[in-house]
């Protein structure tokens, strides 16, 4: 598919794959830390890793060599997977933790805990599904240019502008 979303769901789509990036980001580095927290088999522990590191999610430091071990890191394509962690954190919080959030996130600056709000990059203004619209991009061929079309023209014709 040329969906970039089925792209992303490519390298971490499947279940293990998104908790072992979410911790990463909470600071696991090690293959039996990563095991510990996650509770999830070895063989399959190292399939997800290896496809995170092929990927380039990961990368693979070497921390001994005598025995060999190797420490995971995110790398750049895989800390841009922040906001994607952040905002399925914040539905979980909301939706599925009638207690209430079992992790805060405090702004480093200020101290304060956060939510990660999305906003117009041109503009500032908070963005949700109602206020945008979907049109073709560069990278779009001939079957995403129409369905974009056609979600364009729903859109307008919902607010009155068509």
């Amino acid at each position: 598919m040329t969906c970039s979303v089925a792209q992303c769901l490519e390298v971490v789509g499947e279940w293990w794959s998104l908790l072992i990036v979410r911790d990463a980001f909470l600071g696991v580095t090690r293959f039996d830390d990563f095991q510990a927290r996650l509770g999830i088999s070895r063989n399959i522990l190292t399939r997800r890793l290896n496809h995170l590191v092929d990927s380039g999610v990961l990368m693979r430091v070497a921390y001994s060599e005598h025995p060999p071990r190797s420490e995971y890191r995110l790398t750049r394509k895989g800390r841009d997977l922040w906001h994607v962690i952040t905002a399925m954190r914040q539905w979980g919080d909301r939706w599925a933790r009638p207690a209430g959030p079992g992790v805060e996130i405090r702004h480093a600056a200020c101290g304060h805990v956060v939510s990660a709000v999305p906003a117009c990059s041109h503009c500032g203004e908070p963005l949700d599904a109602r206020s945008v619209t979907a049109v073709p991009g560069p990278g779009a061929v001939t079957g995403d240019r129409d369905r974009a079309a056609t979600l364009y023209k729903q859109t307008l014709a919902g607010t009155g502008e068509a």
